[in-house]
């Protein structure tokens, strides 16, 4: 089944958010969406200054846009006109660019001849819930790359009167811009809809921001996939470390100050039991030691991407008291969470500025498969949903009482995907929350474009779809051969690209008539997307299968990383190959010249048993493998 292109969204504010300041007293007006019903909050703020940078944090992510920009040339063609130079097509190009840009919002605010709004393409508005023990604001960012959840404890508010449930908030820049010049040292009042939910009409309702709005969207089916799906990586198991403060200082400073001009552009964590994370910025090598509670589980080496949009969090330091990030597997994204006191945010990084075609196999896993069992599975996020909406947020062991934790967990990923529930990460429970009247149909969002579809189809065919060869480039990335038998066109097709040091796919090539005729112009075919898929469920299952005995004496060539950190600060590198008979060995501290070694052995089995007593004496030895979650 093909995506949807969009989904229809009509929002209807009765007026816009302001601010309306005295010289003693200042009020927050915020307006939600009326098609809701009654939602809500009121109360006087006892902590204004953390509100103020609370929500200018928010705002920044969700206006954040790293996407690629070309270079503005309209100027210059138009000075080349001037001077009397042939209208080429560029010129007229760039003209009707500059155009659209400079009056998309004029034509999306337009109206109709018959006096309806005129629907316009773009992101869904802030969601603001009201739960009984906090309000929380969720925003998603432009070029959806990053996912934020503002919750504010009840505590906050003095005379606190509320609502619950959950309606689209109007958070223009304008509103944002004046809550950013909010004098805190005044009385400050936050009213979210409250007097339109107590039934206050006229201008008590209205205040002095003028006429109501009605806007009508087309939300695009990647946006809407890319904001569930975040929130469905949420559900899934992680690894937690803690952070102080001033580690998120340092990396901030850090990241500030510098400005990296080659890949690797990650952030590394490293977990050793019984001590504090270490945070290694790349390319620079910058180790920061960590000054939070020691790290407990197993030992590890986590590489993040996407830590140039830590920066929004600047404005949050003087709140910050703690800072916990949770890393899941690789490619998904990681979770920060800031204790702020009276709030809490969640921030979701991923390694993309968009939703392209590589990370359709990090989020794979994430869709529930179809088959036979699915029926059940739907019977038991039923019992759940209702079990969350009759007795509020619960953790996975109260809902999973009396069955299967793992059946749980992924019928509450479901209801994610449909908006339905919502994961929260601060506080590890699940909350009921209705993104829309009517839930999403996960088919609807399973796949970003036909082609992705397509390349599911031929996923679905057993052994349809196979990687031939993998090659390891030093200091570049992956290489990955395929071959792919498509029965519907009854060929063979043979694709291949490189997926560099940050998970980006480059140098991408097929044997099929659609990158003949247009190469990745159009974007990728739909075999380039089944072999990316393929591979990391191949690799996912090697994973699962080399913790057991069974697993270990199918493998006959992979390699693997260790690093130790010494006293010094100096990191020692160390890399074990198995190549059938031969093991190789590698290690040199980081950066410099490595030493080598070679083995022979008589049979693959012997190999087989010395490369393995070589990694379990690493891990004794105080390594750490680099390669077991490489984010």
């Amino acid at each position: 089944m093909t995506a949807a292109l969009a989904r229809p969204i009509h929002l209807r504010y009765a007026a816009p958010s302001e601010l309306a300041a005295a010289p003693l007293h200042s009020s927050v007006r915020l307006s939600l969406d009326s098609t809701r019903g009654p939602v809500g909050v009121r109360g006087t703020l006892r902590d204004a200054a953390l509100f103020r940078d609370a929500m200018a944090a928010l705002a920044t992510i969700l206006e954040s846009d790293l996407r690629y920009k070309g270079r503005d040339r309209a100027a210059y063609l138009a000075y080349l006109m001037k001077q009397g130079k042939k209208a080429t097509a560029a010129i007229w190009e760039a003209q009707k660019a500059f155009l659209e840009s400079a009056f998309a919002d004029d034509a999306a605010s337009a109206r109709k001849g018959d006096g309806s709004p005129a629907k316009a393409s773009g992101a869904l508005d802030p969601v603001l819930t009201v739960h009984p023990d906090e309000v929380s604001i969720e925003v998603f960012s432009r070029d959806e790359s990053a996912y934020a959840r503002l919750a504010f404890s009840s505590d906050l508010f003095e005379g606190r009167e509320a609502a619950h449930g959950t309606a689209f908030v109007d958070l223009s820049p304008r509103i944002v811009e004046q809550i950013d010049r909010l004098r805190v040292y005044t009385k400050v009042e936050l009213d979210a809809g409250a007097s339109r939910a107590a039934g206050t009409t006229g201008a008590g309702a209205r205040g002095a921001g003028g006429a109501s709005i009605e806007r009508s969207l087309e939300v695009p089916a990647t946006w809407l996939r890319g904001f569930l799906q975040v929130q469905s990586a949420a559900t899934l198991p992680a690894v937690s470390c803690e952070l102080a403060p001033i580690d998120l200082y340092n990396a901030l400073f850090v990241l500030r100050t510098r400005k990296a001009k080659k890949p690797p552009r990650g952030l590394r964590f490293e977990l050793v039991p019984g001590k504090p994370p270490r945070l290694i910025l790349e390319p620079w090598e910058i180790l920061l030691e960590g000054h939070g509670p020691p790290y407990e589980g197993p030992p590890r080496v986590v590489r993040t991407f996407g830590r140039q949009r830590l920066l929004a969090l600047s404005r949050l330091l003087p709140h910050v008291r703690s800072a916990r990030a949770e890393l899941r597997g690789p490619g998904l994204p990681v979770f920060w969470v800031l204790d702020l006191g009276r709030a809490t945010l969640t921030v979701a990084l991923t390694g993309w500025t968009d939703s392209s075609w590589a990370s359709a196999a990090s989020f794979d896993a994430l869709m529930p498969r179809e088959g036979g069992a699915r029926a059940a599975l739907d019977a038991v996020a039923g019992r759940q949903l209702a079990l969350l909406r009759e007795r509020g947020p619960l953790p996975l062991a109260a809902l999973a009482a009396g069955g299967s934790a793992e059946d749980a967990r992924a019928a509450l990923q479901l209801e994610c995907l449909r908006g339905r529930v919502l994961y929260d990460v601060a506080r590890r429970v699940y909350r009921p929350r209705e993104l829309f009247p009517e839930p999403v149909d996960e088919r609807e969002i399973r796949f970003s474009s036909p082609r992705e579809a397509a390349a599911h189809r031929l996923l679905g065919a057993p052994g349809a779809v196979r990687p031939t060869k993998v090659h390891e480039i030093a200091g570049e990335g992956t290489e990955i051969h395929g071959q792919v038998a498509d029965r519907e066109a009854h060929r063979d097709f043979s694709p291949r690209f490189t997926m560099d040091l940050e998970g980006r796919v480059s140098d991408a090539w097929c044997s099929c008539p659609t990158f003949r005729r247009s190469g990745l112009r159009e974007g990728p075919c739909e075999h380039m997307i089944a072999l990316r898929v393929a591979y990391a469920r191949e690799r996912a299952e090697k994973d699962a299968l080399r913790q057991t005995a069974e697993g270990r004496s199918l493998i006959r060539a992979e390699t693997r990383t260790y690093v130790r950190r010494e006293a010094s600060g100096a990191e020692v590198v160390y890399r074990v190959s198995l190549d059938d008979r031969v093991v190789h060995l590698s290690w040199a501290p980081r950066g410099g010249e490595p030493r080598h070694q070679r083995i022979w052995f008589d049979t693959d089995g012997e190999a087989r048993d010395a490369y393995f007593k070589r990694l379990d004496a690493l891990t004794s030895s105080g390594f750490v493998d680099a390669d077991a979650s490489s984010a």
